[in-house]
């Protein structure tokens, strides 16, 4: 069912969920839109003059662009990978990619290597049957990369997926990357559009449907979901709209025409399970306060719940006198004794306080110079492999002693910069 009245749909868009924010904008000159896909009739579309209206004279170039791009790779078949464990944004946007690039007679996978544990994105991809698979690196193994003439990087700059080096190993070579996360790393794309001041991903897809990449239809079922899936990702990430920039909301306008109101409510109304509520009530027992700061590590967690951790700072940074919330633990897949990771969220309502700044600042790049983690405006992340400490946890006391050890060196790294002065590990 669709409901046609935008106070109706923009009504809907009070419920709570996790929020996902990002950066301020920056200031775009008017220009004329005179763009054209060669899937739609001659004349400017009305998303196109929408969008002159709104003077995005960067989405417009962007547009070209990438349909540039897309008319050089027709028929091509490509991998569109994303975070190993993705987001509304994230998926609405590789979502909204496939649509567009099957105009040109291009064939995407869209792709990750993780898990899908935060009820909303479960609820999102089954309600929409979102064409996502999961494919581990022992997956990877099994098929025929050769038959891929490029791979695409939606949300993410491959730092936070374990795909992207097999994939690169096996020559596929990077076509397009859209991403609004600062710059990770020197990566070569065909094309590339990565915008850090702009709230959303789903709001340059968006931006780019306004142009004519895509002609949204209400009376196919496929654009609808898709239209609702970018809502979905939108809001996410701009924390219910209440952090959204102009442009974010002349996104969520043009969207109110296509989306269904009632099925993304029945997405947000998703419920939490026990194991997320364990987690959070493990961050409750473990917290340390200081500053303002609560600091809670949660032990181990099999992968398929890694999105408590997001969560659980999500509700610690609710406290009184807590401005900034960071919750991390030890995530590790029952199938693969080998893998395992340290993961940490952190959520902050602190306006001076740059998530991006204070994540890279606490623990450094890795060996390749690739900085552990990053973030944006009131969120962040960070992802440490423990490489040869991985496994053997079957031994209960060296999985005990080994949570010690990075338990206190999170903290120490963390507490470094919450009050320098004090020495979270006390000698004897």
């Amino acid at each position: 069912m669709y409901l046609n009245s935008p106070a109706t749909q923009f009504e809907s868009l009070s419920l709570t969920t996790e929020p996902n924010p990002e950066e301020p904008e920056i200031e775009k000159a008017p220009v004329e839109v005179a763009f054209k896909s060669p899937s739609l009739p001659p004349s400017v579309g009305e998303g196109s003059i929408y969008l002159s209206q709104r003077g995005n004279s960067l989405a417009q170039q962007k547009s070209e662009e990438l349909q540039k791009t897309l008319l050089a790779h027709r028929h091509d078949r490509q991998l569109v990978i994303l975070q190993d464990f993705p987001d509304p944004d994230a998926l609405s946007c590789a979502w909204a990619y496939q649509l567009i690039a099957q105009q040109y007679d291009i064939k995407c996978e869209i792709i990750y290597a993780g898990a899908l544990s935060h009820q909303e994105n479960i609820a999102l991809v089954r309600l929409t049957n979102l064409p996502i698979q999961r494919w581990t690196p022992q997956t990877l193994k099994t098929k025929d990369l050769s038959s891929y003439q490029g791979f695409v990087l939606i949300d993410n700059q491959g730092t936070t997926s374990q795909l992207l080096s097999a994939v690169q190993q096996a020559g596929i070579p990077l076509v397009v990357l859209v991403d609004h996360h600062s710059i990770q790393g020197d990566l070569q794309s065909e094309f590339e559009d990565i915008r850090p001041y702009v709230r959303a991903t789903a709001t340059i897809f968006t931006q780019y449907l306004q142009t004519g990449l895509l002609a949204l239809d209400t009376s196919i079922n496929q654009h609808v979901k898709c239209a609702t899936a970018l809502m979905h990702g939108l809001r996410s990430d701009t924390n219910r709209l209440m952090q959204a920039q102009e442009e974010d909301f002349m996104a969520a306008a043009y969207l109110s025409r296509f989306y269904d109101a009632q099925l993304l409510n029945a997405i947000l109304q998703a419920n939490r399970s026990k194991r997320v509520m364990d987690v959070i009530e493990r961050s409750l027992k473990n917290r340390i306060v200081q500053n303002n700061f609560s600091i809670a590590g949660v032990g181990y967690l099999r992968y398929d719940d890694r999105d408590a951790i997001p969560q659980a700072a999500d509700f610690l940074v609710t406290e009184e006198n807590v401005h900034t919330a960071v919750v991390y633990g030890i995530v590790h897949d029952e199938d693969d004794d080998e893998l395992e990771i340290v993961i940490g969220s952190l959520r902050t309502t602190k306006l001076t306080l740059d998530p991006d700044e204070f994540i890279k600042e606490a623990f450094g790049q890795d060996s390749a110079g690739r900085f552990f983690g990053g973030g944006r405006t009131s969120a962040g992340g960070f992802e440490i492999p423990m490489g040869f400490l991985s496994g053997s946890n079957e031994n209960s006391a060296y999985a005990k002693m080994k949570w010690e050890v990075f338990d206190a060196q999170i903290k120490q790294k963390l507490l470094r910069l919450v009050n320098p002065r004090d020495n979270p590990i006390q000698s004897e």
